[in-house]
Order: structure tokens, then C-alpha cells, then sequence
């Protein structure tokens, strides 16, 4: 197996692959999609060169042969590294997930950790951080102090240089290493961890009165689980924010074509409150721009009652 997974390991498949994509720029779908399948024919045990020509077909309007060649990818695959039974579920062929493979989502940001900020910030006006930071204002009772926060997949911390100035001790926790390297340069947190978000915190229940989830809970369908643990880690009274793409029509949650979740608040309002929380604050507000388009969000604070439900 080659050592890039970008590349086959064979000189002739790499060239068609090649070929391939340069017909893809120009927009020729179906001639990308024939190249590809050349391509395989020489490399056929080559993944991301199956998961190409299934993205070429979607293009080309062959949503069911590229279902096919998805499905057969997340088959052979059980750490599903990119995201095939996402993708699978994106075009309506199968169930979306409750949650996306955690490979998918390392993966992911791994990839994009170098020119992350840039790219989010600067050229899709990310905004998540500063709405979170300012409805935790909004809710205080006293001007903003935490002795203990935690900023649940912090990636390259731009919730934590919100966080820090009012936090005494200050803890991320992200799936993504490339991005975990990013925040640890900045010299931020008290400490930072590679795990999952059903994973932070372990050994430190109750000790928090601050967990935070800037553009997190977008990559996850089920947030039941998300609540129970994360009502576990705070101490009565602490306060949990967070932000979703909002979608008041849907069932719970579902996944979109960008394979992020949207979910609907009034659902969210009532897993909170079974969990063990108060909401206190949802406010409607433009989180980001995808492909020019707005991304219209919620954002969301509740308090850990005194008793967990």
C-alpha cells in the first residue's frame, strides 16, 4: 500500500488519476468518472481513488452507481476514515448516523489544521467563538469568572482566547492532533488531550462550572449522550454552551450535503431539560458562510440544575 494515500502506487493508474482530475476542474464529470475507473482498474485496493470516483459520478448526476461505490467503501472499511457512510446518507441511500466515524472527523481536521483559522475566519467570517462568548456574558449574574472550564474540541483555539482572560484553569480536549499542535503553540490551555467528546473530562466529574462546544456539535447527529456526559462534568449551577446549525423542520437531527448535522432547537431544549439543565439563553444568529451562502445557527446556554434528572 503506497505511503500517500493520495497515490496508488502505480505510476500508469496515478497518470489517469491525474487526468482524471483535471476533467473534473474543467467540470467534465462523466469524463473524470471514466478516467477514474481506468485508473482502478490497475489499482483496485486504492480507497481514496474509489471514494473519488464515486464523488466524480455525484457530480455527473449518477447518484446511484456512486451510492454503490460509497457503500462498497464503507464496507471494507470499518474505521470508514472518509466518511463513505456519511457520504451515503448524504445522498439519501441509507440512515444518517447518530454520529460520525471519529477517524472521518480526525481526519478531517487534520488536514485542514494548517490553514484552518485563515480559511474559517478570514474567509468564511466564522463567528461561532465571539456569539458564545457573548451570550455567557449576557447570562452571567456577576461579571464572567470561571475557576474551572473546559473547551470541548478546541481545535486550534479560538474559543480558549475567548475563554482564557475569565478562566483560573482552562482545558481542551480535541479528536484532531494537527489541530491539538495548532492550540498548544498558543500557549492557552492548562492542559490539552486527544480524545472524543463522550471521553473528556473522565476522573473530573463535577469539577467544571464551564464546558463550552464552539462548531462541535454540528459533526455529531445524537446529542443525548453529548448532554448526559457533559452534565456529568459540571458542577450544580455551571453553565454549558454551545452552538448548532439550526433546522427547525427537522426530526431531531439531520445531516446535510456538507456533512454537518443541523438540529432543531425545541428538540435540543428538551434533551437539555431531560438531561438535567436549565436552558437560559437560544439565540438565532449567521454562524459562518458556506459556498457564499449564510449558515444560520443557534446559540445555546443552559445551567446544571442543583439534581441531575
Amino acid at each position: 500500500m503506497p505511503l500517500d494515500p493520495h497515490r496508488s502506487g502505480d505510476p500508469l493508474a496515478d497518470r489517469r488519476a491525474d487526468y482524471a482530475e483535471a476533467y473534473a476542474k474543467a467540470r467534465d464529470f462523466a469524463a473524470a468518472a471514466d478516467l477514474m475507473r481506468q485508473a482502478l482498474a490497475l489499482a483496485p485496493g486504492w480507497t481514496l481513488g474509489r471514494m473519488r470516483l464515486a464523488s466524480f459520478l455525484e457530480e455527473a448526476g449518477a447518484r446511484e452507481e456512486a451510492g454503490t461505490v460509497y457503500a462498497q467503501v464503507a464496507a471494507g472499511n470499518a474505521d470508514d476514515p472518509y466518511g463513505a457512510g456519511l457520504k451515503l446518507a448524504a445522498l439519501g441511500l441509507a440512515q444518517a448516523p447518530a454520529a460520525p466515524p471519529p477517524a472521518f472527523v480526525a481526519g478531517l481536521f487534520d488536514q485542514y489544521a494548517n490553514g484552518f483559522e485563515t480559511q474559517l475566519v478570514e474567509r468564511l467570517g466564522y463567528r461561532v467563538p465571539d456569539l458564545l462568548f457573548a451570550t455567557l456574558a449576557e447570562v452571567a449574574d456577576e461579571p464572567l469568572h470561571f475557576v474551572r472550564a473546559l473547551d470541548l474540541g478546541c481545535g486550534t483555539g479560538l474559543m480558549g482566547e475567548r475563554l482564557r482572560p475569565v478562566c483560573d484553569r482552562l482545558e481542551g480536549i480535541d479528536l484532531s492532533v494537527g489541530m491539538l499542535e495548532k492550540a498548544r503553540s498558543k500557549r492557552l490551555y492548562d492542559t490539552l488531550t486527544e480524545c472524543d467528546v463522550l471521553a473528556a473530562g473522565k476522573g473530573h466529574e463535577g469539577s467544571y462550572d464551564c464546558v463550552a462546544a464552539a462548531d462541535v456539535l454540528t459533526y455529531l447527529g445524537d446529542l443525548a449522550p453529548v448532554f448526559a456526559h457533559v452534565a456529568t462534568l459540571l458542577a450544580p449551577g455551571g453553565l454549558f454552551a454551545f452552538s448548532v446549525e439550526a433546522d427547525d423542520e427537522a426530526a431531531g437531527f439531520t445531516l446535510r450535503p456538507s456533512l454537518r448535522y443541523a438540529h432543531a432547537p425545541a428538540e435540543l431544549a428538551r434533551l437539555l431539560m431531560l438531561a438535567g439543565f436549565e436552558p437560559l439563553l437560544e439565540q438565532r444568529a449567521e454562524l459562518r458562510r458556506d459556498r457564499g451562502e449564510p449558515v444560520l445557527g443557534a446559540i445555546i446556554v443552559a445551567r446544571r440544575l442543583s439534581h441531575l434528572a
